[in-house]
C-alpha cells in the first residue's frame, strides 16, 4: 500500500502539479508506510489537516522503464544531485529508492554544499535503512496507479 499525504484532496494523480528539481525529478511521489500515521503526523506538524490518498499498484508494470535503488549509493547520490540541479535527462517512468529523510537530508546537504566528499557522504549513509519513495514520473506510469480511497484527518 502506498500513501500520498497532502492538505488537498487528490482525485486523480497528475504531473502538472508536481514540483521540479526534487530528489527523483518531477513526478507524483508516493511513500510506502505500514500505516498512514507517519503521513498524517508530518502534515499536522506543518499546522495543516491531512488528506491521505491510498494508492495500490495492482498491475504488472513490466512495460515501464524503472530505476530502482536498493540502498543509498554513489549512483543514488549522483541521481539526486542531477535531479535537484534540474539536470536529469533520463527517461525513467518510475524511480524507486530511499527518501532523503531528516538524517539523510543533512548528509546529502553537506555533500551538495561541498563540506564533505562523496566517500564521506556514502560512509555516513551506509548504515541508514532507506524509507521507500516511489516517483511516478510519466503519464504512462500513472496509469498503473489505482485510487483506493481518501481519508481526511
Amino acid at each position: 500500500i502506498l500513501y500520498h499525504g497532502s492538505f488537498i484532496e487528490i482525485n486523480k494523480p497528475d504531473l502538472k502539479h508536481s514540483r521540479p528539481n526534487v530528489d527523483f525529478g518531477k513526478g507524483f511521489i508516493l511513500l510506502q508506510y505500514t500505516t498512514s500515521g507517519k503521513v498524517v503526523s508530518k502534515l499536522k506538524k506543518r499546522g495543516k489537516n491531512g488528506i491521505v490518498t491510498l494508492i495500490i499498484d495492482e498491475n504488472d508494470n513490466k512495460a515501464l522503464k524503472i530505476l530502482k535503488f536498493d540502498s543509498y549509493s554513489e549512483e543514488w547520490l549522483d541521481f539526486i544531485l542531477n535531479c535537484r540541479r534540474g539536470k536529469d535527462n533520463t527517461d525513467y517512468d518510475m524511480v524507486i529508492g530511499g527518501v532523503a529523510n531528516d538524517k539523510v537530508f543533512n548528509t546529502v546537504e553537506l555533500f551538495f554544499d561541498g563540506l564533505i566528499d562523496k566517500k564521506e557522504a556514502i560512509g555516513r549513509l551506509r548504515y541508514e535503512k532507506p524509507n521507500l519513495q516511489i516517483a511516478f514520473r510519466t503519464d504512462k506510469a500513472l496509469t498503473y496507479c489505482t485510487l483506493k480511497g481518501v481519508n481526511n484527518y
